[in-house]
């Protein structure tokens, strides 16, 4: 079936052809007169499944050559085309999506004069960045148009790996039931310790905080500062005795830790939330957490946090997403800024 190539398209002007292929996979763009008008994207996986011929000056035009035409006024089209071509052998109807995102995916038995767009695509290189602004804008953008986003990730064989994103609010149900007086804790290095069995009941009991360690209970910097916050602890040395106010705690525990307040600014927030939050070092990451009682359930989440201005590789959020997913659990990067803690999912997908 030919068509003729023009300056950014391809143009099948016989009526009947025109019908069968716009028909058999929603190709193009009808035109007055019955003709239509392809992108050269979609020319050239039609040209690769055999169904299209393109002609130029009567000659045909070789496989390669329109590639190679269509990457030159196309950014990162190998990209694009690697991730069209797979939803297209999927089954699904695919359109470019403008501006905003790479391709619009219409849901299964759908089409663009019967059914609204399903998914929003993103087609990205695993060499590119990943920037959490821009991260969170491509969510917003899908909220606001009540669509599902993917990230197509292509890595350096031409595989794929898709990811669903959007934001989470996750909440537990533990109700903290705190108050009383302050419970003594001494600190040790980067240790807080509680001797007071009544006192090491009284945080565990009623937030699981800490972990006991004999008659011992040892609580983290990041429980400790919360706890400091809240005005249920107060915490002195263990060799002088001496006050440590919670200016100086948060200092010393910078030393040891410097996204401290990072990672207090989300745990301040989960906790906020009702969620038990312990740490996810063995997990490789900041935390886990659970949404009630730690000793009858399992965590539920895997937090990692991210500051504002954050920016990485997708290998290392591919990472991520992989651990998580191997040990059955969700992944949830809480993005902390100065206005507040906003949580942000991934999660990998067949489409």
């Amino acid at each position: 079936m030919p068509g003729e190539l023009a300056k950014d398209c391809v143009i099948i002007r016989d009526p009947t052809e025109a019908s069968q292929i716009y028909n058999k996979g929603y190709y193009g763009y009808p035109m007055s007169g019955g003709g239509l008008q392809l992108e050269l994207l979609e020319a050239l996986f039609l040209v690769e499944a055999s169904r299209l011929e393109v002609l130029s000056a009567e000659r045909p035009v070789a496989l390669h050559k329109l590639m190679a035409l269509a990457a030159s006024d196309n950014r990162d089209f190998e990209i694009k085309y690697i991730v069209y071509r797979d939803l297209r052998q999927r089954g699904y109807v695919v359109k470019t999506a403008g501006e905003d995102f790479d391709f619009r995916v219409f849901p299964r038995g759908g089409s663009p004069t019967t059914t609204q767009t399903k998914n929003w695509v993103a087609a990205i290189s695993e060499r590119a960045l990943f920037n959490m602004s821009s991260f969170v804008d491509d969510i917003d953008r899908a909220e606001r148009t009540r669509k599902e986003l993917l990230l197509a990730v292509v890595d350096e064989e031409g595989d794929l790996t898709y990811y669903h994103a959007d934001r989470a609010e996750p909440k537990g149900r533990l109700e903290d039931r705190g108050g009383g007086e302050a419970v003594e804790a001494r600190l040790l290095e980067d240790r807080v310790l509680v001797f007071d069995e009544a006192g090491a009941q009284r945080l565990y009991g009623s937030g699981y905080y800490g972990k006991q360690l004999g008659k011992v209970l040892q609580l983290s910097l990041i429980e400790a500062a919360y706890l400091m916050e809240e005005g249920r602890l107060r915490v002195t040395t263990l060799a002088t005795s001496r006050n440590v106010p919670l200016p100086r705690f948060k200092k010393r525990a910078l030393k040891f830790q410097p996204d401290f307040e990072l990672r207090l600014g989300a745990y301040r927030d989960l906790r906020s939330r009702g969620m038990v939050v312990k740490t996810g070092f063995k997990y490789g990451t900041h935390f886990r957490v659970y949404e009630d009682d730690p000793d009858k359930i399992h965590a539920r989440f895997l937090v990692h946090c991210i500051p504002e201005d954050h920016t990485t590789t997708w290998p290392e959020m591919s990472r991520a997403v992989r651990l998580a997913h191997g040990v059955k659990k969700e992944i949830l990067f809480a993005w902390v800024r100065p206005q507040g803690t906003e949580y942000l999912r991934l999660a990998r997908v067949r489409p």
